[in-house]
């Protein structure tokens, strides 16, 4: 991590706990909570640089008591996600869900149509979102190793995106909650220098946090 990066990470760390001190004796145990998972989404954001998947949820959060309710909600999908999607990884994140792929369980090499085995991990994750269908917001992104040319792994990752974004859409979710983003090379977790850091870069990461409507529809109940 940059020298920046830890300077914004300990400023937003030091301000938040300054706050919850303070703040927290006239609070229930409720909106206790929901400050925690607002300070601890605040940190994450801080912390996670240019990841885009992870920048996604984490900017959705809303915190306070409604952060709270959604995230009891994604605690909930989390753990079905995990017992239901084989060779994939499922993080909870501020107020959504990051589930990662090895792209080579989705994909032969250089190809962009989704293997068997992809096609039945996509559509038990439709499938396991069918009471959140118009609830949740669905990013889908794809990422490459960086060999070989910049602008091929550009558009190869943005074909495997849009590949499993279609699929999930054809099994039931609504067109309108699901997004396609291709990131080629940009956003590494590992070296590329060593092939077992190559294997964890080729990837696609499917990013799910509250839709707009959910969010609107948790505050209308007193979830403010």
């Amino acid at each position: 991590m940059s020298t920046r990066s830890t300077t914004r990470t300990l400023t937003v760390g030091a301000l938040i706990g300054a706050f919850a001190i303070g703040g927290c004796a006239s609070l229930n145990n409720t909106e206790r909570g929901g400050l925690i998972g607002a300070a601890a989404g605040a940190a994450a954001g801080a912390a996670i640089g240019d990841n885009t998947a992870k920048g996604a949820i984490i900017g959705a959060a809303l915190g306070g008591t409604a952060g709270a309710i959604i995230g009891r909600r994604m605690d909930q999908k989390a753990e079905e996600l995990r017992r239901q999607l084989d060779n994939a990884t499922v993080e909870r994140v501020g107020e959504g869900i990051l589930i990662t792929f090895d792209s080579g369980i989705l994909f032969d090499f250089d190809s962009a149509a989704l293997r068997p085995e992809a096609r039945t991990n996509l559509a038990q994750l439709a499938v396991t979102l069918e009471d959140m269908e118009d609830d949740a917001v669905l990013m889908v992104a794809g990422h490459t190793d960086s060999v070989g040319d910049e602008i091929y792994n550009l558009r190869l990752s943005e074909r495997r995106a849009e590949a499993a974004a279609n699929f999930v859409v054809s099994a039931g979710l609504p067109r309108g909650n699901v997004q396609a983003v291709g990131l080629g090379e940009t956003e590494p977790v590992a070296t590329n220098e060593t092939e077992a850091g190559r294997q964890e870069n080729r990837r696609v990461e499917v990013a799910i946090y509250a839709s707009e409507e959910y969010q609107q529809e948790v505050l209308s109940r007193g979830g403010s």
